[in-house]
């Protein structure tokens, strides 16, 4: 009895778990394409990322980045370019759902460029 009850705990804790990461709205503004660096629209870009990433990252992965469920991301850029940021996101893996249904294209490499810098 105690191993059912014990298997029905972490199956629910499971499915919340899952649930919290990544609920953020499809509708995020969207992001220009490739503005040259320390441009207004660079910045424009830098904001819209931050914003995608409030709406659907910062439940597994904190509000500073420091990781919650999710790993730290605070330095990823010394870790893994932009491309495979972007290819991370899309994909998921490793615990991470994919969001190459849920986030457009531009949103996806808007957060690879915006957390490649994060060093």
């Amino acid at each position: 009895m105690k191993k059912k009850l014990a298997m029905l705990v972490s199956a629910a804790a499971l499915a919340v778990a899952l649930t919290a990461c990544g609920g953020g709205s499809k509708e995020a503004s969207p992001s220009p394409s490739a503005p040259a660096s320390g441009s207004p629209a660079a910045t424009t870009t830098a904001a819209n990322a931050e914003s995608i990433y409030k709406q659907n990252c910062v439940s597994c992965h904190g509000a500073d980045l420091a990781g919650k469920m999710g790993p730290n991301l605070q330095k990823v850029g010394g870790k893994l370019d932009k491309d495979k940021i972007a290819a991370k996101i899309q994909n998921g893996g490793g615990g991470m759902p994919a969001y190459k249904g849920k986030l457009k294209d531009d949103e996806i490499q808007a957060l690879g460029d915006w957390l490649a810098a994060k060093k």
